[in-house]
């Protein structure tokens, strides 16, 4: 899950997988595949970019736990991630 800002100010956490569309208009309207929509103080590059960081981290907590010498390597450099030598997993800058 992410942390977002309501246009009020107030928190809200998001699960990013129900995340279906971002699109500014001039605020960030999301569209989540339920079909719920909610507008965001974060610009649609930022929702991007923490999307990617959670995922990056999710990705990197399965790095961990196999084997060194897996396909979890070759899988983030295909996914426009970076591994470092000790297997941890972010979004390249």
């Amino acid at each position: 899950m992410i942390e977002l800002t309501r246009l009020n100010g107030s928190p809200l956490m998001v699960n990013s997988d129900l995340v279906k569309t971002a699109e500014a208009s001039p605020d960030t309207m999301l569209t989540l595949i339920t079909g719920e929509k909610m507008i965001v103080r974060e610009t649609c590059q930022e929702v991007m970019e923490r999307i990617l960081t959670y995922r990056a981290r999710l990705l990197a907590d399965v790095a961990r736990r196999l084997p060194a010498g897996s396909d979890v390597s070759r899988a983030a450099s295909l996914s426009s991630l970076r591994m470092d030598a000790s297997g941890n997993v972010a979004a390249k800058s």
